[in-house]
């Protein structure tokens, strides 16, 4: 019996060109970038924040609605946040799933972290949650032989459900 691998070497290129420093440095992520910009909108991505914690879109989702939820400082590991971050960011990871729900209808959702480049993290050097959307029969082997993902809406689309219902999910 032998182990057949899918490989998907398109990502490296992109896993090493949106890191924006080596995977040993604390330098700024693209993450960094990206929260500097301000205020949430469609060119950002940014679909909530507030002073700890932003929600942003995916740039390369594994299905519509993809969100990333992290704190606003660059850091690398759930032990380096402090407390009002910790809480912030897992209130937040709660809402990002009560709006997915609501706005996408979904099966199910994922929700976790790949901490560290073993671990499977693209930018290892900001600390980020995935919330993303499933749905029964949403998986298949197009990324894997094909190269490419069907994504059924745009990013731009998602952003213009994903933000008002985020805005409007309020503390609870």
């Amino acid at each position: 019996m032998s182990l057949e691998q899918l490989w998907a070497g398109w990502r490296n290129e992109y896993v090493t060109s949106v890191s924006g420093s080596s995977p040993h440095s604390d330098d700024g992520s693209v993450f960094c970038r990206i929260a500097s910009q301000g205020d949430p909108d469609a060119q950002n991505g940014i679909v909530w924040r507030d002073e700890l914690v932003f929600v942003v879109l995916n740039a390369y989702p594994y299905a519509s609605g993809h969100l990333l939820v992290m704190p606003v400082r660059h850091m690398a590991g759930l032990e380096d946040l402090e407390p009002a971050e910790s809480a912030e960011l897992w209130e937040t990871m709660r809402r990002a799933a009560s709006v997915l729900h609501r706005v996408y209808e979904p099966d199910g959702l994922n929700l976790g972290a790949n901490l560290g480049r073993a671990a499977g993290a693209g930018i290892p050097r900001h600390l980020h949650l995935h919330a993303l959307p499933r749905w029964a029969g949403d998986t298949n082997f197009m990324t894997s032989v094909g190269g490419v993902r069907v994504m059924p809406e745009p990013l731009d689309v998602s952003w213009q459900r994903l933000h008002p219902a985020f805005a409007g999910a309020g503390r609870s």
